[in-house]
């Protein structure tokens, strides 16, 4: 299938973050995505809507009537992971804002591409509290998916995630490699020319580390990051105060080096 409106809705993992910076710009695997599709889809147009610290809510009420309105034949949707590590998390809350999208722009005669969240236990071990939440949480998305023929990325058994080389240092968004390897899955999905399973093949094995270098990056991560991240939620800010989509417009793709 070829396509000719590629547009991109979501938070701050669509937006690119963990793969450049505000200053020279994010990348991201849309971006990455988009150069795969303008190389087998040339006069591909791209728009990426997605804005860091959205809600599921959020993307819908915000990014679904931009979308609709630009016409895409395919659409990436990848929101819930802003509600999943908040108090108050609501899984049939979020399942219905991701199912509104699904049905809205499959109705359009979108061809809709999403995905279920990864064993955040497996990322960073004080992170296992929250695996009931994602494994509540997927299995309504992959519901919601069946029941209106979204191709759905199933993160949560690859244990390739569990990589730390697969994520950027605050361990919420990928790393380059990590957003490489997520745009090559999405490649697979979709059949395109040059895509393979290659993206799931784990990396060379890291030397092992001992319990105290462990320890002491639970407690740089959890200062430098988790802190942080605490802090503006009792400000109730939050990282995309302000903030617009990059990519709010239908542009031509420029093909970077892979």
């Amino acid at each position: 299938m070829s396509y000719a409106r590629y547009v991109a809705l979501g938070d701050s993992q669509t937006e690119g973050l963990g793969d450049g910076d505000d200053v020279a710009g994010h990348r991201g695997w849309a971006d990455r995505l988009a150069e795969h599709l303008a190389r087998a889809n040339p006069g591909l147009l791209y728009a990426n809507l997605a804005v860091r610290g959205r809600l599921a809510a959020q993307v819908r009420d915000e990014q679904l009537p931009l979308a609709l309105e630009l016409r895409p034949d395919l659409a990436t949707v990848m929101a819930g992971m802003n509600d999943l590590i908040r108090p108050g998390f609501d899984a049939a809350r979020v399942a219905a804002a991701l199912e509104d999208m699904f049905a809205a722009l499959t109705a359009a005669g979108t061809r809709v591409v999403s995905v279920t969240f990864p064993d955040l236990g497996a990322i960073t071990p004080l992170a296992r509290p929250l695996v009931p939440r994602v494994l509540d949480l997927n299995a309504r998305i992959t519901d919601a998916a069946a029941r209106h023929g979204v191709t759905l990325i199933d993160t949560f058994p690859l244990t390739l995630l569990a990589d730390a080389r697969m994520w950027s240092s605050d361990r919420l968004h990928a790393s380059p490699l990590g957003h490489a390897r997520f745009a090559a899955a999405v490649a697979h999905a979709l059949d395109l020319p040059g895509s393979d399973d290659t993206w799931m093949r784990p990396l060379p094995p890291l030397p092992a580390s001992s319990a105290w270098r462990a320890a002491a990056a639970e407690l740089r991560w959890l200062a430098g990051f988790a802190g942080p991240w605490i802090g503006r939620r009792l400000r109730g800010r939050s990282s995309g105060d302000g903030r617009t989509a990059k990519r709010p417009l239908l542009t031509p793709v420029t093909i970077g080096n892979p």
